[in-house]
């Protein structure tokens, strides 16, 4: 036999397959991040990405830095002190309230024929302490403006309304509400019956309280105008008498 037929068939080669190693895999990504998520893990970092985190701690470093130190207490001086206590004067200082009720008042306009509302607040009666007289002074809500203001007199005359059991009107010869006198008629609508009866009784006191008052006013102007009369009488007789007097002295 030859030498080649003698020899052992050779078995055949595997086919080399190439090993795939890190360097591969990094060019697709794999393997770094295989390693930076270990590293990740290494260092602690299981709630979330570590670049967050650093923008978060870079964060809290930049607002301790930007925090401004706390600095001592400056006093500024004012330029006017208010030193003095500023008073309100209603004209009500002399007087003293004996009846409050809270009503809305109209007021007649007879050009128009028609009644206008001319406000909303507590109706007062308010008596003066020295002289006795009673008042009626009605301010509006909230503005606190005068309505109404005028003395109850004698001559004056409450009626009902015709319309509701718990309104009354009358007429005022001066009421002083804007400034000057002026002759009114005015008309209050109370919250119900009772309330408008109670109003009735206080303002029908005041108006006899006011009469008696009046009455003697009056009683003493008259008396005071029939001196200044009988003044102004006797004045041209005692002149006459003197003209008299004087030829007889010089013969």
């Amino acid at each position: 036999m030859s030498s080649t037929e003698n020899a052992e068939p050779k078995a055949p080669e595997a086919e080399s397959k190439p090993l795939a190693s890190s360097s591969v895999f990094s060019m697709f990504g794999g393997g770094a991040k295989k390693e930076k998520k270990d590293e990740d893990e290494d260092r602690g970092d299981v709630s979330g990405s570590a670049k967050a985190q650093r923008e978060a701690a870079a964060a809290a470093k930049g607002d301790d830095e930007d925090q401004v130190p706390e600095s001592e207490d400056v006093n500024f001086e004012p330029v006017h002190r208010l030193t003095e206590k500023v008073e309100t004067v209603t004209h009500e200082e002399s007087e003293e309230q004996v009846f409050n009720m809270r009503c809305k008042m109209f007021r007649f306009f007879q050009e128009t024929r028609e009644w206008k509302e001319r406000g909303t607040g507590p109706l007062r009666l308010l008596k003066h302490k020295e002289n006795g007289k009673t008042r009626l002074v009605m301010r509006r809500d909230k503005t606190l403006k005068v309505c109404a203001n005028h003395y109850i007199t004698p001559d004056m005359k409450i009626a009902p309304m015709s319309t509701s059991d718990r309104a009354w009107l009358w007429s005022v010869a001066a009421d002083v509400s804007e400034g000057e006198p002026e002759a009114i008629t005015v008309s209050v609508r109370l919250a119900n019956a009772e309330n408008a009866t109670l109003f009735k009784e206080a303002w029908l006191k005041a108006q006899q309280e006011n009469e008696v008052l009046f009455g003697k006013e009056e009683k003493e102007e008259k008396e005071e105008e029939e001196a200044e009369a009988v003044k102004s009488e006797e004045k041209p007789k005692a002149e006459e008498e003197k003209k008299e007097e004087e030829p007889a002295a010089t013969s």
